[in-house]
């Protein structure tokens, strides 16, 4: 399908001004020179848009750009049959609508210059200075007949590179792609999808990070007509069906204007439609689609007390939705973005959902970094940064960039960094947790503490044996919450490193690519359970509690075992490899087996029942047959092993009274921990080495008789402190 004739943003579009005429600027630009005291008519629709925003822009830059872009480009034709200066104009036109200053326009005029005409560096920086320099040059593309394949992904790392340093690079690339989205009707379908993929795993969720909505909104809909043209096609026909002049929300908009008027507050309410992926997806959360699910009520005020007075009025007035809450004002959006969300009964039983925000949210919500102006200008450079790592406290160089960017110096493989920033990208939700020295970690959303202790300690993390959440003892593997405060303890034994296991609950590229690192550059080691663990950082836990944490059985790896198929006294179906027993579930005879392939070509087995068999299944894990070595489902003289957790109420003596049972019962320890008392009640985790798995039951009922154990059980997973 072609995207320029789908225009889905058409009937949804908020502009101003119509759209750019590319054909007659392209007859515009072809009529030569203009006099030198007057802007050239091609450019006339950018210079309206640039004053709109910054009335008192000074345009000669812009005009000498235009005149150079203009004769350099003069003969080159796009594949649409139009003149190619027709592109740099639309991109430009893009930006002054978003309300870019004058540098990123005179760079977005020349963007394509260096790379596809005459014009070089040196030439651009004698006749528009350094910083338009480096624009053009972060967008510049790397030459094919020198990198070859890897071109596409070397051209986005070289330009991510310079985002880093100026985030106007990113901005002119995404007007640049939106224009080259509207115009891809002239490519073959194959291309238009190739560039839609790579539009939709890298444009738009960088645009999304930048908070440009604006551009992020309309490339959605592009991809989303040339990669599913039959959903597209079926969206437009509801979107086409709800038009009318009796749609609900106007009635809803009519009673919200009324109400705000009688409160004596000023306020601007406006019918905000939902562009075409908006409306897909509510109906597929959905099914049927309400009259009201087409669009949102927009309400624009001018002061941020505003807010919250329109707020009050709506759920005093109106019966509110609560679980439609959210406060983004008090808690801003990692990429800028502030407003209130709720939503309202209105006449019939009609619920309209409803933003509330200032003008200058509103600016920043659409144009995102774009609505910054030049962010490095004077006032911005001198304002205080609180916290380099913060998204909020430096939006020219937002903390998920800043990983980004730490990350991929270490991706040195193109296919590698390619396949590697898709998936970082793909993580669409961000949150903060709090370091106990005060500062701050930004972590994509579904990160664990594996996660949080390479952020905040680099390679150091491979020593890593735990970490405290909110003040409770925690494993490796438990996946953090925004706000969490966390505390990473790590091993005085830098020689230690980490487990394969790791990489089961990593979900930022830096964490993966370190444990990848360490486990290509150690094949031969793996991290061992230690017994007792008494060396710790500076305020780490003291020697009782690190003593053998099988709580932290995923942090800090599986128990050492022999090589091979039947070094745990289990069979497992397939090829010959490397078999460990799970140390969330421990399993002995005569439990039903299954195992599954982890990284590095081993087999971890668990207990069928184990609640991480229906997770691993769930992320699309095979699972491979096991069953335990002989029929009679007995290890002749490895014996077993198994974790076991106690409750019990806090008492004197508790402990040894519990290690005296299992000593009775001719069970060695091969670890233990004991948790903080919460609330009189204490948790103990115990893994032991049973002479033969028969014993087992008589060995729980011994620990149950002890006074004060209320229960004890076989451990399914490592499950939260406390």
């Amino acid at each position: 399908m072609s995207a320029e004739a789908a225009d889905p943003g058409a009937p949804l579009r908020r502009r101003s001004r119509p759209r750019i005429d590319l054909r007659r600027l392209g007859r515009v630009a072809l009529l030569g020179p203009v006099s030198r005291d007057r802007l050239p008519d091609a450019i006339g629709h950018v210079a309206e848009a640039h004053r709109a925003h910054h009335p008192d822009a000074d345009l000669t830059i812009l005009r000498r750009a235009y005149v150079l872009a203009e004769s350099s480009h003069r003969g080159q034709m796009r594949k649409s049959g139009e003149p190619y200066i027709t592109h740099p104009l639309a991109v430009t036109l893009i930006l002054a609508e978003l309300g870019a200053e004058t540098t990123t326009l005179t760079a977005s005029l020349l963007h394509d210059t260096v790379e596809d005409t005459e014009v070089t560096l040196d030439q651009v920086r004698e006749q528009f200075g350094d910083e338009v320099c480096y624009l053009v040059d972060g967008v510049t593309k790397l030459e094919k007949v020198d990198y070859g394949a890897a071109a596409e992904p070397e051209t986005f790392r070289k330009m991510l590179v310079a985002t880093g340093n100026d985030v106007r690079v990113m901005s002119i690339k995404l007007a640049d792609r939106l224009h080259n989205m509207r115009t891809l009707g002239v490519m073959r379908p194959e291309k238009q999808a190739r560039i839609a993929k790579v539009t939709r795993d890298v444009l738009i969720p960088l645009a999304e990070r930048l908070g440009v909505q604006a551009l992020k909104t309309e490339l959605e809909d592009l991809v989303f007509a040339i990669l599913h043209p039959e959903e597209y096609e079926q969206t437009r026909a509801l979107i086409a069906a709800a038009a009318g002049p009796d749609a609900p929300l106007d009635t809803i908009a009519d009673n919200v204007r009324g109400t705000l008027r009688d409160a004596g507050i000023s306020a601007e309410v406006l019918i905000r439609p939902r562009h075409f992926v908006s409306v897909h997806r509510v109906r597929r959360k959905r099914g049927e689609l309400r009259g009201t699910d087409f669009g949102r009520l927009l309400v624009l005020v001018t002061e941020d007390a505003d807010c919250y007075a329109v707020l009050g009025e709506l759920h005093t007035c109106f019966t509110p939705v609560i679980s439609e809450f959210k406060d983004f004002i008090a808690a801003p959006k990692f990429n800028l973005y502030q407003s209130l969300h709720t939503a309202v009964v209105g006449p019939g039983g009609a619920v309209a959902e409803v933003l509330i925000r200032t003008h200058r949210m509103h600016k920043v919500a659409e144009a995102g970094v774009v609505a910054l102006g030049n962010p490095y200008a004077q006032d911005h450079a001198a304002a205080p940064q609180t916290e380099p790592s913060d998204e909020r406290a430096d939006p020219t160089r937002p903390g998920w960039l800043s990983r980004l960017l730490d990350w991929q110096e270490s991706a040195t493989d193109p296919d590698t960094f390619w396949t590697t920033l898709r998936a970082d990208l793909a993580q669409d939700r961000e949150i903060t947790v709090f370091r106990t020295d005060g500062g701050t970690l930004g972590l994509p959303a579904g990160a664990s503490c594996v996660d949080a202790a390479y952020a905040q300690y680099g390679d150091r993390a491979h020593t890593s044996i735990g970490a405290r959440v909110n003040g409770r003892l925690a494993t490796l593997s438990t996946v953090l919450s925004d706000g969490d405060t966390v505390q990473l303890l790590l091993a005085q034994d830098t020689a230690s490193g980490p487990s394969p296991d790791w990489l089961d609950h990593a979900r930022t590229p830096a964490a993966r690519i370190a444990i990848t690192g360490w486990l290509t550059d150690h094949p031969d080691e793996a991290k061992p359970t230690p017994s007792t663990m008494t060396s710790m950082d500076p305020g780490g836990p003291g020697p009782a509690e690190a003593a053998a944490p099988e709580r932290a059985a995923q942090a800090t790896a599986p128990a050492r075992t022999r090589s091979g198929p039947r070094a745990t006294g289990v069979v497992v179906d397939g090829p010959d490899a490397p078999v460990r027993l799970a140390g969330c579930c421990t399993p002995v005879p005569p439990d039903e087996l299954t195992g599954f392939v982890v990284r590095g070509g081993a087999v971890t087995v668990h207990r069928r029942e184990c609640p991480a068999v229906a997770a691993m299944q769930e992320i699309g894990r095979a699972p491979v047959g096991a069953r335990w070595a002989d029929a009679g489902g007995r290890e002749s003289d490895a014996g077993c092993r198994v974790t076991l957790v106690a409750e019990s109420f806090g008492r004197p003596r508790l402990l040894a009274d519990l290690t005296e049972a299992i000593a009775t019962a001719e069970a060695a320890i091969v670890s233990a921990t004991v948790e903080p008392p919460s609330e009189q009640r204490v948790r103990h985790t115990y893994t032991l080495q049973l002479p033969d798995a028969a014993g087992l039951p008589a060995l729980m009922r011994a620990m149950r008789e002890v006074a004060g154990v209320y229960d004890v059980s076989r451990a399914q997973h490592p499950a939260p402190a406390g």
